[in-house]
């Protein structure tokens, strides 16, 4: 199957494109979510597709969907081609395996982190101020060692660049106290559950993101669940805390990148054909161990 740089559906208004998903309207109150194989990396396209990524992301979603629909009510509707409106069927060759068809959220603007070990920007912050997003943690920890408890670290969705870590007051003022409750203990409680299963199949859930919004007035999880790129996935038979752990992810895309002479600003550079296919093949295992079966 060849790698989707861009949709293209004429015939369907294209309501938003993303770093990765291209977003059409269906009617009033459905969307469709096409997942491209286009990879981002400090904040920048790269103009190479990484091929079966979009893949990957949208059929985790759809594991992960149904793994937590006794936890949490979820936006999408199907996922087969046959099933959704004209036209859409006629543009099979972009949409099958790589799109959602969803009920349209009003989306809460915080990035619901839930994070487990001691990583990336939190490990930064640890160690400037042995906090975590202003939670006080235990002094002593190690790079990437697994925190005494999960922390619900939110951040705030930013329009453009990076998202914003925020305290927990801020979460209160901008969806309220009783939602900001729910929010920060249902991510939790998807974390812990997710973090169990990806245990069992070998995989160490570092830390993941969620976000949500209100259909109909219920709480709903939306957009993508527990993928590569919303999640740090390390394997468990290689961690050894105290220094950073390979991933299935674009880390070895950023890895590349870092020893380049680029200073991370567009346009992004090309990737080399090994990069481009050892990062698919990242995706590809990481939806090979969590199902059980190859892509």
């Amino acid at each position: 199957m060849s790698a989707l740089y861009e949709s293209s559906i004429p015939d369907v208004p294209l309501v938003a494109r993303g770093k990765v998903r291209d977003v059409y309207a269906v009617g009033d109150d459905r969307l469709l979510l096409v997942a491209t194989d286009r990879l981002s990396a400090f904040d920048c396209v790269l103009p190479d597709p990484i091929p079966d990524k979009g893949r990957v992301l949208t059929q985790l979603s759809l594991f992960w969907f149904d793994f937590l629909a006794g936890l949490v009510p979820n936006h999408l509707i199907t996922a087969n081609v046959d099933e959704y409106p004209a036209p859409l069927p006629e543009y099979r060759d972009q949409l099958e395996g790589r799109s959602m068809l969803v009920r349209r959220a009003k989306m809460i603007d915080v990035e619901c982190v839930a994070r487990g070990y001691l990583a990336g920007s939190g490990w930064k912050e640890y160690r400037a101020h042995g906090t975590i997003c202003g939670i006080p943690l235990p002094a002593g920890l190690r790079e990437c060692d697994r925190l005494p408890e999960p922390v619900f670290t939110p951040a705030y969705k930013a329009k453009s660049g990076h998202d914003e870590n925020i305290p927990f007051s801020k979460v209160e003022s901008l969806a309220g106290k009783e939602t900001a409750a729910r929010l920060r203990d249902l991510t939790l409680a998807i974390y812990r559950k997710a973090a169990a299963y990806a245990e069992s199949r070998g995989i160490l859930l570092a830390d993941t993101k969620f976000e949500f919004g209100w259909i109909g007035g219920e709480l709903t999880l939306a957009d993508e669940v527990l993928t590569p790129d919303s999640s740090r996935f390390w394997p468990a038979d290689s961690y050894e805390p105290g220094k950073p752990q390979p991933s299935f992810d674009k880390q070895y895309v950023r890895d590349y990148l870092e020893s380049l002479a680029w200073d991370k600003n567009p346009p992004a550079p090309s990737l080399p054909p090994d990069v481009i296919e050892k990062t698919s093949e990242k995706y590809r295992e990481a939806y090979r161990r969590l199902t059980g079966k190859p892509l």
